[in-house]
């Protein structure tokens, strides 16, 4: 039903007009409680913190906190915010997200569109001044896109400081493509120091950081030994792809952007193994990319990841899909 639906009324719209419009359908069924949150049957403990499930939402789905109740009552055990930004930002020109049906794919270039860290930490504080039941939640900082290189630990310390109070952890990301130059900050000389003022700045709170499924093996391993040198909590892999290898050359296919879907399966689990035998089992990996069915899932998990997030599957599968796949990894 759901992907006649999708067929019939989103297909035909902008993604980006279709993702506004799905919000404001969430926030409503949310409001008439036509969906709302079950008690969880059991709880999993991961870096300290009680989830619902092991399934997340990816960063990227609701940037500003302005879902997470209804993200929580389709089924998330937790839900990460952002990318968050010290100040606001209005992100890269439209058209920035387009639809790759064919691979069930999407491809995007938003560029951390976002109402900036001070708002954002307000809205989650205020949500839980409410006292009222709520998923784990995460917040994914970076810096703004007008940040040179050689002040991005400044902003990254400045971002965390505005959000740590509100978060449940914290995810660095310097891995999306969609930021000019972002993405050269993964190198390890110039990721230190934006790890160490993430780390200075969260009050204690659990730091991950998100790499892209692009890095080449030896900058990946030298990644994730500064993972274990600073005692982060783990790492969150991985973020969507530059790369367009054998998914053919449609038109779409050739609009620049981070790639995500199913193709990005065989990388992300590449990288799951890789990252579980380096940093061994202290350390917290959330497996993203490519999730696309509960089978999927449990092969993640199997494979060594302790969470797991969605975005790409969610948006093809529909709102029943989340509380479907959190079952499957029971």
């Amino acid at each position: 039903m759901y992907r006649l639906l999708f067929n019939l009324f989103f297909k035909p719209l902008d993604p980006e007009l279709s993702h506004q419009i799905g919000e404001k359908v969430l926030k409503l069924a949310f409001k008439l409680r036509i969906i709302r949150p079950r008690p969880a049957n059991s709880k999993f403990s991961v870096m300290g913190l009680e989830f619902d499930n092991r399934l997340g939402l990816a960063a990227g789905f609701d940037k500003n906190a302005k879902l997470v109740r209804p993200m929580h009552a389709l089924g998330f055990g937790h839900v990460e915010l952002g990318t968050v930004t010290p100040l606001p930002q209005p992100g890269n020109p439209k058209p920035r997200s387009f639809r790759v049906p064919e691979h069930n794919a999407l491809i995007n270039r938003m560029g951390f569109n976002n109402d900036g860290a001070a708002v954002i930490a307000d809205r989650v504080l205020r949500l839980r001044a409410e006292n009222v039941p709520l998923p784990v939640i995460g917040i994914n900082v970076g810096k703004n896109k007008w940040v040179e290189a050689s002040a991005a630990a400044d902003d990254y310390r400045t971002c965390t400081r505005l959000v740590a109070q509100a978060a449940d952890y914290l995810a660095v990301n310097v891995s999306s493509p969609n930021t000019p130059g972002l993405r050269d900050l993964q190198q390890v000389e110039t990721l230190r120091p934006i790890l160490e003022a993430v780390i200075e700045e969260s009050l204690g709170k659990p730091v991950l950081l998100k790499l892209a499924p692009d890095l080449a093996d030896e900058d990946f391993i030298a990644a994730l030994n500064l993972v274990r040198d600073l005692k982060l909590a783990g790492v969150i892999l991985a973020n969507t792809t530059i790369r367009r290898d054998g998914v053919g050359n449609s038109e779409v296919l050739k609009e620049v952007g981070g790639l995500s879907g199913p193709v990005l399966a065989s990388r992300a689990k590449e990288m799951l193994v890789a990252a579980r035998g380096q940093l061994g089992p202290g350390f917290t990996i959330i497996s993203v990319g490519g999730v696309s069915n509960p089978q999927e899932a449990k092969e993640r998990i199997e494979l060594g990841a302790d969470l797991v997030q969605v975005y790409t599957g969610f948006i093809y599968g529909g709102p029943l899909w989340p509380a479907r796949l959190a079952r499957s990894l029971h």
